[in-house]
């Protein structure tokens, strides 16, 4: 899982590429549409050729992450990703990474709220061996009782490294289980530790019968390939899985906020900090959706670089805060946040901390934006994310994303279009709507004394891209 704050999954990788320093063949491959296919049995297929090096990336995608999960089974998502590394009858456990990396290759998985995901990066010419490894475990997966038993302790264990044991990371998860009251987006992707002690490798086999099928998956590939080549071997490797009749998706809504709330969180910490949550839309029609564009720029107005308006009013001029900053995740399945948070310096509170955050939003609504400083922030976006973009990994993540939440890869053009006649005016138009106490909810986080003790290290067999 990846950090609130750093998850900026919407618009900020979809400006365009500019020369800020990359070779000509590395702007040229970026540029280059993504095709996309499908076999019989419902798979997509969706290849992005880079032919700067003999490199490619597997992915494969099941749109389906902790929102699908039913109440007493949080979690499930996430343990049978783990369970997916513990072998079927022609793999045996712990052989599908040690194959790969005999291969000269690497490989890893994730799991989301919105999606599951496990991907492979090795040699061109190694590329029908990860379809093969992977069209096997899509429909071969053994759920023993006896690797069950190991990995939900790692899971377990997981958690309190990931969360239990993180002060902030505590403040978040609370926050989003107060600011959902319906929809599962309340949860989080490691599950609630209750349901994690009380889980059954049957529970993590139904999950997998459910909802891991070819028609509920998508392949996507990056890489020294061709749309033909890679065709080719997903007939042949994925081609002959039978498609499934999917479960019908009943997700409850969430309902209008109808005030403000708050929530304190008691935790062993050095420093207080606060995490404020405003509900916000997320895109879901690029044509004639513009107020997630907008936001994505609000946010970076407030905490886009080191002299973003957050840090430089109130860390190095009122030196209110030792951080302060700004987010929004607007590309998914469910409903949408934006964040303002920040750790107070000392002897001040988190409270206080609040006021400023909401006094700064304030100023920006009365005062305004001007184009200099809105195109000064686009610019900077961009030169943030384009060598991200010059990855073949972060290439396929960002594919892969957008087909999950429903945006077809082909219409990143039409984002950099809408993004570029982003105005001023908007910005502080969204800042208005919806930076509002109406949906605010505010989580504070009141330290307790150290016990002196570390977090302690990952532990072993926890496997995540992050």
């Amino acid at each position: 899982m990846t950090s609130h704050l750093a998850a900026r999954r919407i618009v900020a990788f979809l400006f365009p590429l500019l020369l800020l320093g990359l070779s000509n063949e590395a702007v040229a491959a970026a540029s280059v549409a993504v095709w996309e296919g499908q076999l019989p049995n419902g798979m997509r297929v969706l290849v992005k050729p880079d032919h700067r090096a003999p490199v490619v990336v597997c992915m494969v995608w099941y749109k389906v992450g902790s929102m699908d999960e039913t109440s007493g089974q949080t979690g499930v998502a996430h343990v049978l990703e783990h369970m997916l590394f513990k072998g079927t009858k022609a793999v045996p456990a712990g052989e599908f990474s040690r194959i790969i990396a005999e291969a000269g290759g690497r490989d890893n998985a994730f799991t989301s709220r919105d999606y599951t995901g496990y991907f492979q990066t090795l040699h061109k010419s190694q590329l029908a061996l990860a379809m093969r490894l992977e069209a096997d475990r899509m429909v071969n997966a053994i759920m023993s009782q006896e690797e069950f038993a190991k990995e939900i302790r790692v899971v377990m264990e997981e958690r309190r490294w990931r969360t239990d044991d993180r002060p902030r990371a505590l403040v978040y998860e609370q926050l989003n289980a107060a600011a959902f009251k319906a929809h599962p987006y309340r949860n989080p992707v490691v599950g609630w530790m209750d349901d994690l002690m009380n889980m059954r490798a049957e529970d993590a086999r139904a999950f997998y019968e459910r909802w891991y099928a070819p028609n509920n998956a998508t392949l996507v590939i990056v890489g020294d390939v061709t749309p033909d080549e890679v065709m080719k071997l997903a007939r042949q490797h994925f081609g002959p899985l039978a498609k499934k009749t999917l479960p019908a998706r009943r997700i409850t809504e969430e309902s209008p906020q109808l005030g403000p709330q708050q929530l304190t969180v008691r935790a062993p910490a050095e420093l207080p900090y606060v995490l404020m949550a405003f509900r916000a839309p997320v895109l879901r029609d690029p044509e004639t959706d513009w107020e997630p564009y907008a936001l994505e720029m609000l946010a970076n107005v407030l905490d886009g670089n080191e002299a973003a308006r957050l840090n430089r009013t109130l860390v190095r001029n009122e030196r209110i805060a030792s951080s302060a900053g700004a987010s929004y995740d607007g590309v998914g399945r469910g409903p949408g946040l934006f964040l303002l948070s920040g750790t107070p310096t000392q002897g001040k509170t988190a409270q206080e901390l609040e006021q400023a955050l909401k006094r700064e939003v304030a100023k920006l609504i009365a005062e305004g934006v001007t184009e200099d400083e809105l195109q000064r922030v686009k610019s900077q976006v961009v030169a943030s994310h384009v060598y991200e973009r010059d990855s073949m990994f972060y290439q396929a993540r960002q594919i892969g994303s957008l087909d999950m939440a429903g945006l077809s890869p082909g219409v990143i053009d039409l984002f950099v279009e809408k993004l570029k006649i982003v105005t001023a005016e908007q910005v502080i138009a969204v800042a208005k709507k919806y930076l509002v106490d109406v949906g605010l909810t505010v989580a504070y986080l009141d330290p307790q004394p150290l016990s002196g003790k570390r977090p302690a290290a990952p532990p072993a067999g926890a496997r995540h891209a992050q």
